[in-house]
Formats: C-alpha cells, sequence, structure tokens
C-alpha cells in the first residue's frame, strides 16, 4: 500500500488540512501505517498534480492561508482500484529476531537487557492503545464508521499484547536454559 491511499481513504470521510490528515498519523493510523508531516505534504502535492485531490485555500487571521484538500473523481477512482486488489502479507524486518537468532553466541546480559527494553516500549504502547479503548470505544451503540475505526484499533492492541507475550517467552527461555553460558567480558 501506498501512502497516496492512505491519504485518500482519510480524505474520502471528508475534506481536511494536510496538518489534519498528519495528526490523524498520530492519533488514528499510528498502530499500523506512520508518516511524517513532510512525508504528507510532500504526497500531498504529488498528488494534487496527479488530479487526485484538489484544494481550496481557506484564508487564516495571523498566520499563512490554509490548503484544504478534498478528494477528486479520479483520486475516487484509483482508491477503487486499490481497494479491490488483494492484499499482501506484510514483510517482517525485525532486527531483534536477528539478536535472538544468534543469543546462544552472544553475552546473555545484553539480550536480557534488549528484550527487558522491548518489552517496555511495547506495554508503554499497549497502555496508550488501551487508553484510546477506554476513552472512545465505550459506546453502546457506535456507527459504522466507529466500529471498523475500532477493528483497527483492537488490531493495534493484538500486535502489543503478541509482543509483550513473546517476550516474557524469551525471558523465560533465558532463565531456565543453562547451555547459553556466555557473558559480557
Amino acid at each position: 500500500m501506498a501512502l497516496t491511499h492512505t491519504l485518500l481513504a482519510l480524505l474520502i470521510k471528508h475534506p481536511q488540512s494536510g496538518y489534519d490528515i498528519s495528526k490523524s498519523f498520530d492519533e488514528e493510523l499510528s498502530c499500523y501505517w506512520k508518516a511524517t508531516q513532510q512525508q504528507v505534504y510532500r504526497e500531498l502535492s504529488k498528488m494534487e498534480t496527479q488530479g487526485l485531490v484538489i484544494y481550496e485555500m481557506q484564508p487564516q487571521q495571523g498566520k499563512p492561508d490554509k490548503k484544504i484538500y478534498q478528494i477528486t473523481e479520479k483520486g475516487l477512482a484509483e482508491l477503487m482500484h486499490w481497494y479491490a486488489e488483494p492484499t499482501k502479507r506484510t514483510r517482517i524486518r525485525e532486527d531483534l529476531l536477528v539478536k535472538v537468532l544468534i543469543g546462544h553466541q552472544m553475552p546473555m546480559d545484553l539480550l536480557r537487557n534488549e528484550i527487558n527494553h522491548r518489552k517496555k516500549v511495547h506495554q508503554e504502547q499497549l497502555d496508550k492503545y488501551l487508553a484510546i479503548e477506554a476513552e472512545h470505544f465505550e459506546i453502546e451503540d457506535p456507527s459504522p464508521e466507529v466500529q471498523f475505526k475500532y477493528l483497527t484499533l483492537k488490531r493495534g492492541i493484538a500486535y502489543e499484547r503478541s509482543w509483550s507475550a513473546w517476550c516474557d517467552e524469551v525471558l523465560a527461555f533465558l532463565e531456565t536454559d543453562t547451555s547459553c553460558t556466555i557473558q559480557q567480558k
């Protein structure tokens, strides 16, 4: 999936500024897609040139005018074309797994420290997602839009929980495996 399709998906909901779109990456999409504000603006510019979006200038007092982007018919057609295509499995590229792979030949305390660090990182992210869940998704009869948004958050929650459980498994193994005796010098 290209950044273009994510931007089109955000704009299909309603017209937005580049700043508002960037905030969506931080607040709504962070569990499965990342983009910097610079990437968003650069991509919006390309999409405007391709005719996938148009913008309207919105005057602001004391600030530069704001561009409010909206999807065009061509953009909607591109989004529909992409939506109809089968998705591809995302390849894992995780340096921690390489470190675990050679763990039996490396100092155990270094690996233990790294696993503890990653467990903390994933737990902190899980805590953020659970706070979002408690704050925004405890609605009795949510709209379909909210229900679909919640499904993406639940995937993020499951992802972080699985990382935390895996870290616990590695730590338990490191505590019981006596064959790994190399220590840092």
